[in-house]
């Protein structure tokens, strides 16, 4: 499995605007871009996602910009990639609606693949942007 670049871009600005929290004032995407290396544009459309999952929380005008709209140990990976990417599924059989697999009539495995899927959700629903948000201290090796 592998994140697409804007769930990856995504999970790096949360974990950036993480480390602002609590500080004064707010972000903007701008500020996020220059400091993760995200493109400008890429950073602007995801700050819009974003917003529109819940993440983030906006005010315009003077003092405007974001910050995230829950502390960061309340926002998880799960939360941000879904907030980019829709609901977490390893296969497309798990959606109701399509049928464009050849083995959907008769896949003994399609049943089981919900049990994957929470089960992958639910590992990145153990990760917390404030985990993500703290440095990793190197390890030493003797």
């Amino acid at each position: 499995m592998r994140l697409s670049s804007l769930a990856d871009y995504a999970v790096v600005m949360m974990t950036a605007a993480a480390r602002h929290c609590g500080g004064a004032g707010r972000l903007n995407a701008t500020l996020l871009a220059e400091q993760t290396g995200v493109p400008l544009p890429t950073a602007q459309k995801l700050v819009s996602r974003l917003s529109a999952a819940g993440l983030l929380e906006s005010a315009r005008g003077a003092g405007g910009g974001f910050r995230l709209a829950r502390p960061p140990s309340s926002i998880s990976l799960a939360d941000v990639i879904e907030a980019v990417e829709g609901r977490i599924a390893m296969t497309t059989c798990v959606d109701e609606a399509r049928h464009d697999c050849a083995l959907d009539g008769h896949c003994a495995v399609k049943p089981h693949w919900g049990v994957v899927n929470e089960a992958v959700r639910g590992a990145l629903a153990g990760v917390s942007l404030a985990q993500l948000s703290t440095p990793v201290s190197p390890k030493v090796f003797a």
